[in-house]
């Protein structure tokens, strides 16, 4: 059960821009624009949306992988989006871990499964080896894996078990919160289903709380508390699980739970696409839109037209 009056972590008003390009011919692109969202304690907080939406950059930006252009972030009510201090950098590595997307990329070709799930333990200050291997047997096992790969290097292990190395990896420094960055998106359809409820059971064992970054909508839904949709930088619905794909209000949200194949081949034969369309689908006017509550913790980007639109088709 949450913690309603102290969130794990709190994001108000984030934005992360990028420029590019040479003198005079300058590109900016907001990548994340100007979202706020809140992570309960214990919770699992989904936040989907097609590819280049901006939800890697979200999780990337929380961690501190980016500077935010603007925006403040407070973790345990401390604000971590100040300047980075050596203070700040340990306070970070201590409460917040990262799984990653690409589960070879990710990992250090030239080191050992034992070093590099250790080397958190050693950035800390636990400088006897002995101590560092027991904990990093004990990790192992809490993975699926064995004592016996900690002495093999990456390349000796097939996708899914690089992911588990990776999920070893982030957990082994015991963080409050976890960022699962599309954790099976490189993976097999079946060995995803592995890793998925492998981090089902470590949430409950341990009592993480995960922030899940990833675009299949049908993971989301099994797995996630919370989910934020984003389109194009900008949350534009945010509502419990089970409320927000039993009505999904933002089009385009409704077009992306469209797009979600259908076990049943019959259904899926009749299925019907929607597509969002930005100038059909919304209502302009001269008032700004902003996050607006339809119903209880269900939120949607709009004006004040579109919310009365929204809230006929409850």
């Amino acid at each position: 059960m949450r913690n309603e009056t102290m969130p794990l972590l709190e994001v108000e008003n984030l934005k992360m821009s990028f420029t590019s390009g040479k003198r005079g011919k300058k590109v900016t692109v907001n990548a994340i624009d100007d979202n706020s969202f809140k992570i309960y304690e214990g919770e699992t907080f989904g936040l989907v949306g097609e590819s280049g939406c901006g939800k890697t950059t979200t999780g990337r930006t929380i961690i501190r992988l980016y500077n935010p252009t603007e925006g403040v972030m407070r973790f345990q009510g401390k604000e971590i989006s100040g300047p980075m201090t050596k203070e700040l950098r340990h306070f970070l590595t201590d409460n917040i871990a990262m799984i990653f997307q690409d589960p070879i990329d990710s990992l250090n070709p030239r080191m050992t499964v034992e070093e590099i799930i250790g080397e958190g333990l050693k950035y800390r200050g636990m400088k006897n080896p002995e101590e560092r291997r027991e904990i990093v047997y004990d990790m192992l096992n809490k993975v699926g894996l064995t004592h016996e790969h900690a002495s093999r290097y990456p390349h000796e292990f097939s996708g899914g078990q690089r992911q588990r190395i990776g999920i070893a990896r982030a957990l082994v420094v015991k963080p409050k919160l976890i960022i699962a960055d599309e954790p099976v998106s490189a993976l097999d359809v079946s060995v995803q289903a592995q890793v998925i409820n492998l981090l089902n059971d470590l949430k409950e064992e341990l009592g993480l709380t995960i922030m899940f970054v990833a675009h299949d909508l049908s993971v989301v839904k099994y797995f996630s508390t919370r989910v934020a949709v984003m389109y194009y930088g900008k949350i534009v619905e945010m509502a419990p699980s089970e409320e927000l794909y039993r009505h999904p209000l933002h089009p385009y949200t409704r077009a992306l739970l469209s797009a979600v194949p259908q076990p049943n081949p019959l259904l899926e034969k009749t299925r019907q696409r929607i597509t969002y369309d930005k100038v059909r689908d919304h209502i302009e006017m001269d008032e700004p839109r902003m996050m607006r509550e339809i119903l209880p913790e269900h939120f949607v980007y709009c004006n004040s037209k579109e919310f009365e639109r929204y809230q006929s088709m409850l």
